[in-house]
Parts: structure tokens; C-alpha cells; sequence
């Protein structure tokens, strides 16, 4: 009984309340497996990106480029501004193994009906290459961090 108890309650699905000021959606199940990567070990990718500090920075710079940006800023016109940023932070946070737990949807539940292209994809990498340069990220780091992104494309791009 205690077994289908532990089998039901890790495949539930999760309809927490949205956080305030973002807006709701789907009920998911919360897994850090969710980001899409498996975390760096050790801290030496935390402190090259700035901490969290440093994170949410780039993070927010990020976010906005991509609203703003005339090529892409179309993808990004009716999605939730706060609630991106949160489970951007979150996922870079915990890939880049700062101390934080991804609590967001898997990438391709979360991009489901976007229509994401290849192109579209090429110019948010470029967005978060801005980013991460703004922030004085070294180059190498920069190229491990796009490296452990990466495989996260094929759930992305949708055409």
C-alpha cells in the first residue's frame, strides 16, 4: 500500500497557485529534471556567471532583449514576462548548480504551440550571448553553458 502510495504521489500533477503576479497554467509535475540539463558540479560556473546576483542579471537582460527584440519579440508577445523570468532564473540557477530548484515545466510542455523556428532559436542563443558578455562572463563558460543548453533545441523548435 505504501509503494502505490510513493508511485501515485510522484507522478501527481502539481496545481500549485500561481505565484503573484504571474498568471496561471497548467497543473505539471515538479521535477528539477524539468530544466532540461543535469547541473555543473562544483561552484566554478556559479562564481564565472556572478552568482545568483550575477544570474538574475543576465537573466533579466535576457528576458527583455527577447520582448524587445524585432525579430523574435512576436513569440514572446502573450507569454507571462513574470513568470518567464522566474523559471528562466530558476533553470539557469540550478544548471549553473548556484543553489537554486527549478520549479518550471518541461521544455517541451512549456513551448508547446509557440512555433519556435530554427532561426527564431539562433537569435535567442545570440540574445543570451549578449547577455552573458554584458555581464563579463568569461568566453569558455559562456561555450559550456550553451554546450549543456544545447540538446534542449529538439524540444524547442517546433517547424
Amino acid at each position: 500500500m505504501m509503494v502505490l502510495l510513493s508511485i501515485l504521489l510522484a507522478t501527481a500533477q502539481v496545481a500549485a497557485p500561481a505565484p503573484q503576479g504571474e498568471e496561471a497554467v497548467a497543473p505539471y509535475r515538479v521535477d528539477p529534471a524539468n530544466a532540461g540539463a543535469k547541473p555543473f558540479s562544483g561552484d566554478r560556473m556559479a562564481r564565472q556567471f556572478g552568482g545568483q546576483p550575477g544570474i538574475r542579471r543576465i537573466v533579466d537582460s535576457f528576458v527583455t532583449s527577447n520582448f524587445a527584440d524585432p525579430h523574435i519579440g512576436e513569440i514572446f508577445k502573450n507569454q507571462d514576462a513574470v513568470r518567464l523570468r522566474r523559471v528562466i532564473f530558476e533553470q539557469f540557477c540550478y544548471i549553473l548548480n548556484a543553489g537554486c530548484t527549478y520549479t518550471g515545466r518541461d521544455m517541451r510542455t512549456a513551448h508547446t504551440n509557440m512555433g519556435v523556428q530554427q532561426a527564431d532559436m539562433n537569435r535567442l542563443v545570440e540574445n543570451l550571448q549578449r547577455a552573458m558578455a554584458t555581464e563579463r562572463v568569461p568566453f569558455a563558460a559562456q561555450n559550456r553553458f550553451l554546450a549543456k543548453l544545447a540538446p534542449m533545441r529538439s524540444a524547442v523548435v517546433q517547424r
